[in-house]
Formats: structure tokens, sequence, C-alpha cells
């Protein structure tokens, strides 16, 4: 487990501060900091048509808090820590099998410092060294489960204009959702890897694998009136560069309805010195001589008042002589589900199925002044190594207020059908629900 950069870090600032700084500027760094977090209790179950003795049904229920403190700023400078804690009160199943170990692992309780930093902030630049959540596209938290990932990491977002960032980071290792401290991996190791606790991800590579030596990136993003668009490189050290863009417009018609066009890119390269490559790994059944991707996708959609409808297209070249025949190389996002193509599903996403095409359609609508809000999917995946997959997906989203302000309860499931290569167990449905109850402050 790795705790370097996050330690150093705060024992650097403590350090400074308590050398330069007045004695009532540190009190008032604490007093006048802040501290919020969240309560959670989620009960995740997987079902399948056909259970078989290697992969059975399996549940999980898990109670968590997430703890944040940040201190006052001192010329611009600040302390941050987040702790996280799980437990599944003693309702895990004996038999590993039946636990669905993406929620908090197999074990009964999980506790992680996921944050551990010194940020310095002014009108243009926002500096960050040390443990931290990371929210970019292909390399984020994935705060879908009991805790979130985290990085060890410094990071670097400027400011030029308004609605323009320009961020860089350098990451060094990462805890993942089920980890308890931080490991020079991703989720192409072993569940088990030198120690670490790493659930729910792609595990292809065998345990002698050598370590990860973390990530490069470099992005930018603008938001003005009805455009967002972004674009980024990503160096997976030893694993793949990455080349990704997206961007959408809202039309302003001057009526309650807007149309909607979106677009998106991604390539990825990756040969010599590559980890995947070199080990002769099979990502989705298929080793190859290099890492080569290319995709891209369209929306197009309709803004109406409380909701929003939209209809996407992705397509996943298929390319000779390359990983998992095409495969997109994700190492923080493969088996996660998080990743941002179009027709990503909660469950099913061309990350994991690899080359084909995809269409999705989605429907979003709220009431009550978007206190209760209903989303439907729908979602068909025609792969060249899983064959054709369905998969239709609902979500109901209720925001309390007044006393109870801050608690959401919500509940998604989905159900996949179809497919080739046991993608579902025995070739047959499987489906998910995920009960999620949480409390903010």
């Amino acid at each position: 487990m790795r705790h370097r950069l996050g330690a150093a870090v705060i024992v650097a600032a403590f350090s400074t501060l308590s050398v330069t700084a007045h004695a009532d500027a540190l009190s008032d760094l604490f007093t006048r900091g802040t501290v919020d977090g969240e309560l959670r209790a989620y009960d995740f179950s997987r079902g399948y048509k056909v259970e078989t003795s290697a992969k059975p049904n399996s549940h999980a229920f898990s109670a968590a808090i997430l703890l944040n403190a940040k201190t006052a700023s001192l010329h611009g400078f600040s302390l941050g820590a987040s702790l996280a804690s799980a437990n599944s009160l003693d309702t895990q199943s004996d038999e590993e099998k039946r636990i669905d170990t993406t929620l908090m692992g197999p074990g009964n309780s999980l506790t992680a410092l996921s944050q551990a930093y010194l940020q310095y902030q002014n009108g243009w630049v926002t500096l960050k060294g040390g443990y931290q959540y990371i929210d970019t596209p292909w390399l984020g938290s994935s705060d879908a489960r009991a805790i979130p990932a985290s990085y060890d990491a410094l990071t670097a977002d400027f400011k030029p204009l308004a609605g323009w960032d320009i961020v860089a980071l350098r990451s060094f290792g990462w805890k993942s959702r089920t980890s308890d401290g931080y490991s020079n991996d991703n989720l192409y190791y072993p569940s088990t890897y030198r120690g670490d606790a790493l659930y729910g991800g792609n595990n292809s590579l065998p345990a002698t694998a050598p370590s990860a030596p973390g990530t490069w990136a470099l992005g930018s993003t603008y938001v003005s009136g009805g455009l967002k668009a972004q674009g980024w490189y990503y160096d997976f050290m030893d694993f793949a560069n990455m080349g990704y863009a997206d961007g959408s417009y809202v039309f302003n018609t001057g009526t309650t309805i807007k149309p909607v066009i979106g677009v998106q890119f991604l390539t990825e390269t990756g040969g010599s010195n590559n980890i995947i490559v070199d080990t002769r790994t099979r990502i989705l059944g298929v080793a190859g001589n290099q890492v080569k991707s290319r995709a891209w996708g369209a929306d197009l959609g309709l803004v109406i008042p409380n909701g929003r409808f939209d209809v996407y297209y992705n397509k996943l070249s298929q390319e000779d002589g390359a990983v998992g025949d095409g495969a997109i190389i994700s190492p923080y996002t493969a088996n996660y589900g998080t990743d941002p193509l179009f027709t990503s599903m909660m469950i099913r996403t061309l990350v994991s199925t690899g080359p084909g095409q995809a269409w999705k359609a989605k429907a979003t609508y709220g009431f009550f002044g978007n206190r209760l809000k209903f989303v439907a999917a729908y979602a068909m995946y025609s792969t060249d190594l899983f064959g054709e997959i369905h998969d239709t997906y609902f979500d109901v989203v209720y925001n309390f207020e007044g006393y109870l302000k801050g608690v959401q309860l919500r509940d998604r499931w989905e159900i996949s059908s179809g497919g080739t290569g046991n993608l579902n167990p025995g070739n047959r449905s499987s489906t998910h629900n995920r009960v999620m109850v949480s409390y903010k402050f």
C-alpha cells in the first residue's frame, strides 16, 4: 500500500504553517473551516436466469459514512481530508461468490482515508497535492458504491476565462472503491494484487504483472450558454495513450422545446513497454501485439419542460492484432460502467463488450419541481465478440425537502439479455437492482 505523497503533503503543510503563521491565524484556519459529509445505506442484488456454481445470485448491504473536513484559507493555502467507512452489519454471506463484492468487497467492514491534501487557490488557479477525488471523463471517483475511488496525485486547474478550465494532473497510485489504501495498480489487475482489495474490475492481468506507474493527463473544458465541450489526453503509463473529445449544444429556440446535438471521439494506441501486450493478457478473450482503439458517437435529443429525451449512437471499430480486437483500454473505468460513452448503461458498455456498435434511447422526466425524477433507457449492443445484447434500465429518485432536506431515496434497476460467450451466465438474462438511501449534511 502507498501512503507517501498524501502523508508528505500534510506533514510539510503543518510544518510550514507552524513556523510561519501567527497563532491566531492558525486558530482561525481550523475554527473557520468546514465539515460536511454523507450517510449511505445501499442494498445491491444480482439475479441470473441461469445460476452457475461459478456465478450464483449475489447480494450485499452496506451502511457507510463519508466525512469531509477542510480548513479555512491562509494566504490561499488550505488543508482537506476525507474519511470513509462502510460496514455490512454482518449481513455478508459466508460464501464469497454470493456476495456482490463490487459494493464494498467481501469483508464486513471497510475504512479508508480517501482524501488528505494541501491546496492553493486564487482567482485563476487551483493547485492540489495528496490524496484526492478527481473528476475527469476516463479517470474519476466512479462514485456509485459505498466509497468513492480516489487518487494519490498532483492536480492543477487553470481558469483563463469564465467557463474555461485547463486541467493537468499526475497520479501516482489510487484507492479503488473497495480498497482501504493506495496501490500501484488499476482495474486490469487481479482482485488481491499485492495485498490490495480490487473488486469489480476487469481483473485479467496475471499476479506476476509489474505494477502500474500511474497516469499523466491534460485536458480542457469549456461551457458557455448551450455549448459544452471538452478535450483530453491521457497517458495511462505502460497501458495506453488516449485522446478523447466530446461536445454538445442545446439550441435556444425561444420556446420550451430545445433540440440537442452531441458528438464524441476517441483514439487510443499503445505498443512497446505495454504491460497488457507484454504479458499476453487476453482482454475480452483476445490477446494482441498492440493497443489500438477507434470510437465515435452521436446524440440527438430534445429538452422539454421538466424532462429530456435522447437517442445515442456509438461505434467502436474492430482492429486486427489489437488487444481485445480493438477494445478500449480504460484502467480506471473497466467493468465499473462509469465511462463517458453515450451508450453506456448501469451494467453494460462498449468498454466491457468490445468492438461493435450500440444504440441507446433515454428519457428523463421530473415531477414536483424535479424532487421526483424518473429515468428510463433501452440499449442494444451489436458486438463482434459477444453478439447482440439488449439492456433495459429504470431509475427512480426522490429528494426530500423541509426537515428531511438532504435525504435521497433511489432505486436503480437493469436487466441485460442476449449475448454469447457467457457474458451473462448461460447466455441468458441477468438482473441488477440497487436500492440507495443517502443523507447529505
